[in-house]
Order: structure tokens, then C-alpha cells, then sequence
């Protein structure tokens, strides 16, 4: 979705119909490399706040508050695409815009990954602890631990990487620190999707016992919707700044909205709270009524 008519100059983009304002934090170029869209902004900013509202009403009604984390990563959604949207339709040259834009949306599947991982620790004692290789204490506190180091580097690195594109300075430094704290990210990420894949196949009898079959076909379904989308952030990075994938929208919708969006839909249909219970512990608990 990026812009048809965006100039290229040396130093980045610019956009010839979308004249700078020349304002105190207004940079010289845009930095998302086209002018966002504000059709896909505004309709993505809507998406999370349906399914915001929808996750925490049967959140409060189930009283499955260990699934709050999800319903944090919404608001974070929400904030950052409305941020974007003010990118699109008011001042893409601005920085604040962009950083916020920036930091919301790459933290906000921080705290949907850590309702991932509870959704593996509550199904560990559901479905049986000898089919698990790793306890669901240990589980919790390795990849949440995990996401909030790797997301403090990204933060940072892109916040620098904003700051350098402000001042036309080579941001080849902080690139490579958002690179490292996302490719950390990535590495986290498959080993929990090794230990759930297994967990999941061993458990597979007491699964179809159970009724959990198809919940957890949801569950790995998220699981891996998430992944790509780390993957799409990797490889952006690794690219580098006013790349192929970093400067055309239709890579950010399809690689890192769509599969969040679908996420926040499959766990609204199928919510964790109803499909396992209210709480996340307890030997053999059958949810009354899994899906």
C-alpha cells in the first residue's frame, strides 16, 4: 500500500503531495518510507478496539483473569494504530507520531505472546504434565522473561534508528540492536513452539478425551500467526532501513496486521477463559465446557 507518488531522495522518502510542515518534531523524510495508509490505520485501530471489548467483557464474565495480558496487548494495538493514523492523515514527517506508532504496535504481541504461554501452562495439568518436557512454572517464566528482554533491545534500537533518521545520520547501529533484540525474539519463539508442538502431540489422546481437540488446533494456529509475524519484523530489520519489505505497506498489512488481527479473532471465537477455565492450575481440570 505504499504511495504511488512518494520521490526518493538520497538521504529517504519524501512524499510531493503530502508537502512537510516543517514543525519542531517534524523530520526531514518520512521514516516509515511511504506515507501510511489511512484507510488500513483506521480500520485496524477499529479491528482491536470490537475485539478489546469483546476479549475483556468474557474475560470479566468468565473471570479468566490470567487472560487480562491479552486484552493489555489490544490497548497497545489500538494506541499505536491510532498513532498511525495520525501519521496518515495529519503529519507523516512527524517523529512522535512515527515512535509511537513504532513502539506500541512492535510491543503489543509481548503481552499476546504472554497469554500464549499461559494458554501451554494451563493446558500442561488439563491435559496431563507427563506429556510436557518442560513444568508450567518454568514455561512462564523462561518466554515471558524472554519477550520483555528482547522487546526493551527492540524499543531501543528503534527509538535510536528514529533519532538518527531525524538527524540524517547513518542508523546502521541501532538497526543492528533492533536486528539482535528481534532475532532473540525469533529464537525464543521456536523453542516454545517445539515444546508445545510436542506436548501437543503426546497429549493428543487426552486432548480428544477431553474435547480439546479443536481448541488447540486454535491454539497452534495462533501460536504460529504470531511467529510469522516476528519473521516478517526479522527479515524488515535485517534488510535494513528504506528496504524492500521496510518500504512498502503492503508487507506491514498482510505480515504483521492480518496475522495479529487474526489471532485477536480466533481467541474471541474460541476464548481461552470458556475453552479451559477460569483458572490455570489444578491436575486433570476440565473446563465444563471445551470447544
Amino acid at each position: 500500500m505504499a504511495h504511488p507518488h512518494i520521490a526518493e531522495r538520497s538521504f529517504g522518502y519524501v512524499d510531493p503531495n503530502f508537502p512537510n510542515p516543517g514543525g519542531k518534531n517534524d523530520t526531514s523524510i518520512i521514516i516509515y518510507g511511504y506515507t501510511p495508509s489511512i484507510a488500513l490505520a483506521a480500520f485496524a485501530a477499529s479491528w482491536f478496539f470490537v475485539h478489546l471489548v469483546w476479549h475483556t467483557a468474557q474475560t470479566w464474565r468468565l473471570r479468566s483473569w490470567w487472560w487480562a495480558t491479552f486484552s493489555v496487548g489490544l490497548v497497545f494495538e489500538i494506541i499505536g494504530y491510532i498513532a498511525r493514523s495520525l501519521s496518515a492523515k495529519k503529519d507523516p514527517y512527524h517523529l512522535i507520531y512515527f515512535v509511537l506508532n513504532y513502539f506500541f504496535i512492535v510491543t503489543a504481541p509481548v503481552f499476546l505472546a504472554a497469554g500464549i504461554y499461559t494458554i501451554l501452562s494451563a493446558l500442561i495439568p488439563v491435559l496431563g504434565r507427563q506429556h510436557a518436557l518442560c513444568p508450567p512454572s518454568l514455561i512462564l517464566f523462561f518466554f515471558i522473561t524472554s519477550d520483555v528482554i528482547s522487546t526493551v533491545v527492540q524499543i531501543a534500537g528503534a527509538v535510536l534508528v528514529g533519532v538518527r533518521e531525524s538527524r540524517q545520520q547513518d542508523p546502521s547501529v541501532a538497526n543492528n540492536i533492533l536486528l539482535g533484540g528481534l532475532a532473540y525474539q525469533v529464537f525464543a519463539m521456536t523453542i516454545f513452539i517445539v515444546l508445545a508442538a510436542v506436548f501437543l502431540v503426546r497429549a493428543r489422546v487426552a486432548m480428544r478425551d477431553g474435547g480439546y481437540t479443536r481448541f488447540c488446533l486454535v491454539f497452534a494456529l495462533a501460536t504460529l500467526m504470531v511467529y510469522l509475524r516476528t519473521i516478517f519484523r526479522l527479515a524488515e530489520t535485517a534488510e535494513g532501513l528504506l528496504s524492500n519489505l521496510a518500504t512498502h505497506e503492503v508487507y506491514f498489512a498482510c505480515l504483521e496486521f492480518a496475522p495479529i488481527a487474526l489471532v485477536a479473532l480466533l481467541f474471541a471465537v474460541w476464548h481461552p477463559g470458556r475453552c479451559i477455565g477460569s483458572k490455570v492450575r489444578g491436575p486433570k481440570r476440565l473446563a465444563s465446557h471445551p470447544v
